[in-house]
């Protein structure tokens, strides 16, 4: 009877005519002969399918009289595929992604996961992406490891099925693998979640590790982003407070022999070019197939910095050059709509764009990224201020979205505040204008009294697309972006 238990069969009532030929899988095959072999209230010499399910039939009430929890009447035989293990493929994440580097797992082999749980976390070369799990069960293997290159449509992990998560796929369950499961796991991680507010506070799912890790509560992390989102700066702030974690960690024992330095570098080895690098050299190799010009001209900011200066002193929203850059461009762009604006392919048709999703050029540990603000034409300068230091944070932190990046038709990089007065820009196609800022110098300069004065002079450099773009356009639209940048009291005429 310990071969009936252990080949997970389920006796249930037979219909009282069986057909000629019964259609029967290899595993309930297999567990028939073994049966059949160790059952002594079946009949052995049964040779079909057919006569075994009678023999099953007829000795229905012999075989299950030991067993309450089984019907004493007609029996059935169908086979119980408990803790099926199925693959969690990656799917596609759109914007034509064909493969991810893994940045961070968050589960591990015998974890319990849940649908819409964390699995891990993926760089793209356009973005980084979190991956949720799909399936109630158990985590039985990690195809990758970290920095790994996973494919779309191969399997990132193996669930093992629970009870519930089997039932939906349309699969039974046997007493022995509903035992199995680890219950008393998954429901103190539950317990231990609600406890913390991890499910409850707007936060990424590394700072939700981070909070789970170090048993605190989310909601007593100051938040700082936007609609209450705790970032990772917030915890990491929150983490430098005595208060904010019970646990005292000793110490390191001192060493009293120095440290050996390692090289940064493996001489000669060859690094693979992965993520936002990977998108860069397709993009930057794209944009040198265009017939590129450059305009430049000098910026007074004497007026800006002064009127930046007085709005920090009012305690009003901080607000910095670039959010001005990025308005006054917004506001130039609607007298000149083809310097927002796309070529298709062959260079046959112009493609004019409504929105002003302007892009700013970030220097990341991931590379040169560049998020955009949607549709700045309606925004104010403190919302263009605001979405800008989002955006910001996040790409610091590798935790911008594929919309962050993508959709941009006109680009600023502000490439001074790094150094330098002077730069070619490259175009990213298939936008046709793009603009860069040198540092600001105070340098002497004579006033229209002929006197000489300090002055704040900062430098711009544009390049845009000769194929459309003639170089009168690029010289008035930069005359009017100039304007408005030295005269910010003229952006309040333009203004709805």
């Amino acid at each position: 009877m310990a071969a009936l238990l252990s080949s997970r069969l389920v006796i249930r009532r037979l219909p009282s005519h069986l057909p000629a030929r019964l259609s029967v899988g290899p595993a309930a095959r297999r567990a028939c002969r073994t049966l059949t072999s160790s059952c002594p209230f079946i009949n052995h010499s049964c040779t079909s399918t057919k006569s075994l399910a009678t023999s099953i039939r007829d000795s229905g009430k012999t075989l299950c009289n030991p067993f309450n929890a089984i019907s004493s009447r007609q029996l059935r035989i169908s086979t119980a595929s408990l803790g099926k293990v199925i693959a969690f493929n990656l799917s596609d994440i759109g914007e034509g992604i064909t493969e991810v580097s893994i940045k961070e797992w968050f589960v591990k082999v015998g974890d319990p996961v849940a649908q819409f749980d964390n699995v891990c976390e993926v760089q793209s070369d356009k973005a980084s992406v979190t991956i949720t799990s799909r399936y109630d069960g158990i985590v039985t293997k990690l195809y990758y490891e970290v920095d790994d290159i996973a494919n779309v449509g191969t399997p990132l992990i193996d669930i093992e099925l629970n009870d519930d998560a089997a039932d939906s796929e349309g699969i039974q369950s046997t007493p022995e693998q509903q035992d199995s499961t680890p219950k008393e796991a998954t429901q103190s991680r539950k317990v231990e979640a609600a406890n913390l507010n991890i499910d409850k506070v707007l936060a990424t799912p590394a700072v939700r590790k981070i909070a789970m890790e170090n048993k605190i509560d989310l909601a007593k992390v100051p938040a700082t982003g936007k609609d209450g989102r705790v970032l990772k700066e917030d915890m990491l702030r929150y983490l430098e407070q005595p208060q904010a974690s019970e646990t005292v960690k000793e110490p390191a024992p001192i060493s009293s022999k120095p440290t050996p330095k390692q090289s940064p570098i493996d001489d000669g080895v060859p690094v693979p070019i992965r993520g936002i690098r990977k998108a860069m050299v397709k993009t930057m190799t794209e944009s040198l197939k265009v017939p590129q010009f450059g305009y430049c001209d000098e910026i007074s900011m004497n007026a800006l910095s002064d009127l930046i200066a007085k709005w920090k002193q009012s305690g009003s929203t901080p607000i910095g050059m670039m959010p001005f850059f990025i308005k006054a461009a917004s506001l130039a762009l609607k007298e000149f709509p083809i310097l927002n604006s796309s070529v298709d392919e062959n260079c046959e048709n112009i493609i004019y764009k409504s929105s002003h999703n302007v892009g700013f050029a970030m220097d990341s540990e991931q590379g040169l990224i560049v998020p955009n603000i949607k549709n700045v034409q309606e925004l104010s300068l403190v919302d263009v201020s605001l979405e800008f230091s989002r955006l910001r944070e996040l790409g610091m932190a590798g935790k911008l979205g594929v919309d962050d990046l993508s959709g941009g038709t006109f680009t600023l990089s502000n490439i001074g505040s790094i150094g330098g007065t002077y730069s070619h820009p490259v175009i990213l196609t298939p936008q046709v204008v793009i603009g860069a800022f040198g540092r600001t110098q105070v340098v002497p300069r004579f006033n229209e009294s002929g006197q000489v004065h300090e002055a704040k002079l900062m430098n711009v450099s544009w390049s845009a697309d000769h194929r459309i773009i003639e170089g009168a356009v690029m010289a008035r639209f930069s005359n009017l972006w100039k304007s408005f940048v030295e005269n910010p009291h003229l952006m309040l005429m333009h203004l709805k």
